[in-house]
């Protein structure tokens, strides 16, 4: 039985697939989203984003109040950790955002699918219901949306048990006295953060010479060390060989540049190298859809695909994976669909770390603009120095500033300190449209704000010199 009543359909409701749904609705098409699971929100609002910043959230109350309160006169006596409470705020914040997404659904008149979606043919879709029964449909429109999975090492395979990726990770329901985290990237150092907070003695084992390796060098480097005095142990330059599970605790071996072998027992060892695009039975071999060599969807710069009206956005085409990344491309893809065309700027979409403090990057680094031999300006100002920053006992990082030394275009912009993931939006504002280091120096900045760390950063990019140092 096909049903043909779909202008548009969507297929995977997370950050990208709910955004395109809601904006082709409001264009006028009549739309509907396939889900596979029992819950909207995708990998972001039920496994990653979404919990992973609320588990941060509650996890650094926690620090402060036994390392920093007392800095600040406040005396706390008793102090203990409600775990079942802990992990069930968080539970408790993914509802609120599920229900959120179902709520913009309904006012959108959005048709929600439960089940698999699998392409039959270029335009045609089965959806297979929980209770077995299938559906087929068509439409006019449909697009891709079905983001990624963890990718497992093939010696170090993820059992959910004792070998675990971040989504066992955010529902542990206990506080392990040890955990070992192989990759140091974004998802490696957040959850690492998480559990180290509450006293779990955690070590990351990093393949890279440094972590979060697609950043700014003094960036993760400043990072790496304000880790370690947090009591995280990093190994950089290291290759895993194995991870093996005795059902108890967890074995890892390990390989660095000397090519002597070693080896770290811990009660939980979470796989953290990076996640791949989850197209695993949707049917692209029915359909005359391409994938690349690293499995993800080929499209041209409006996202369509080989399949006539078949578009993909997000994690299962190439680029970061980052949500915000994902709901970019959806509005571009069906305003591409309805006419209006626009394309991104990839260069001016930041990422984050929301360890703390946070670390935030946006456009090119100084590793990328020395290897391209292009020309820039430096200017740097740390957070020890700023007003904020010392009331607020938050003193650690630096904001950095690379810009064009003839014209002061902003090249590149690189924070690690408080509220970083907020303060990005500034530099990406600047750099979309075109302001010179100079002349973001020189509009008012509110007093005391850790944005006036910007300020001086540009200030001295431009060739001013700070004025508060």
């Amino acid at each position: 039985m096909i049903n043909q009543d779909y202008d548009l359909i969507v297929i995977g409701s997370g950050p990208g697939g709910y955004t395109a749904a809601i904006r082709a609705s409001q264009l006028g098409y009549k739309t509907a989203i396939i889900e596979k699971y029992n819950s909207l929100g995708g990998t972001c609002t039920n496994v990653g984003c979404i919990p992973a910043k609320a588990l941060l959230d509650s996890s650094e109350h926690y620090h402060d109040a036994e390392t920093r309160f007392a800095s600040f006169g406040i005396q706390v006596k008793g102090l203990s950790l409600d775990v079942k409470q802990f992990f069930g705020r968080k539970s408790e914040v993914v509802s609120q955002n599920v229900s959120g997404i179902n709520f913009l659904m309904k006012k959108n008149k959005i048709a929600v699918i439960y089940g698999t979606a699998r392409f039959v043919s270029d335009d045609r879709i089965a959806v297979k219901a929980a209770d077995g029964a299938e559906q087929e449909y068509q439409s006019k429109y449909t697009i891709i949306a079905t983001g990624s999975k963890p990718i497992s090492l093939p010696n170090a395979v993820i059992d959910k048990k004792r070998i675990i990726s971040s989504t066992e990770a955010l529902s542990l329901n206990e506080i392990p006295a040890t955990m070992s985290v192989i990759g140091g990237g974004v998802i490696g150092v957040e959850m690492a953060s998480v559990y180290a907070r509450l006293g779990t003695k955690v070590t990351i084992i990093e393949y890279a010479a440094n972590l979060v390796p697609t950043m700014d060098k003094e960036l993760t480097t400043e990072l790496k060390k304000i880790l370690t005095k947090s009591g995280i142990d990093v190994l950089l330059s290291q290759r895993v060989d194995s991870a093996v599970s005795d059902g108890k605790k967890v074995t890892v071996k390990y390989t660095g540049a000397d090519q002597k072998q070693q080896e770290i027992t811990t009660d939980y060892c979470m796989v953290a190298v990076g996640r791949r695009p989850y197209t695993e039975g949707l049917g692209l071999e029915n359909t005359s859809i391409q994938k690349d060599d690293r499995g993800r969807i080929v499209t041209n710069t409006a996202f369509r695909t080989a399949a006539p009206n078949v578009y993909a956005i997000g994690d299962v085409i190439k680029g970061a994976m980052l949500a915000h990344k994902a709901e970019d491309e959806a509005i571009a893809a069906v305003e591409g669909i309805h006419g209006h065309a626009h394309e991104i700027n990839y260069d001016r979409i930041p990422g984050v770390v929301y360890s703390w403090p946070e670390v935030a990057s946006v456009g090119l680094t100084e590793e990328q603009l020395k290897a391209q031999g292009i020309p820039y300006n430096k200017g740097k100002f740390p957070f020890s120095a700023s007003g904020r920053g010392r009331a607020a006992g938050d003193t650690s990082g630096f904001a950095k500033v690379l810009s064009d030394p003839k014209y002061g275009e902003v090249l590149g912009v690189h924070i690690i300190g408080a509220r970083a993931a907020d303060l990005i939006a500034q530099a990406v504002t600047i750099m979309e449209y075109e302001i010179t280091d100079l002349a973001s120096a020189t509009i008012s900045y509110a007093h005391p704000t850790y944005a006036e760390a910007l300020k001086e950063a540009f200030l001295t990019a431009s060739g001013r010199g700070a004025l508060n140092m």
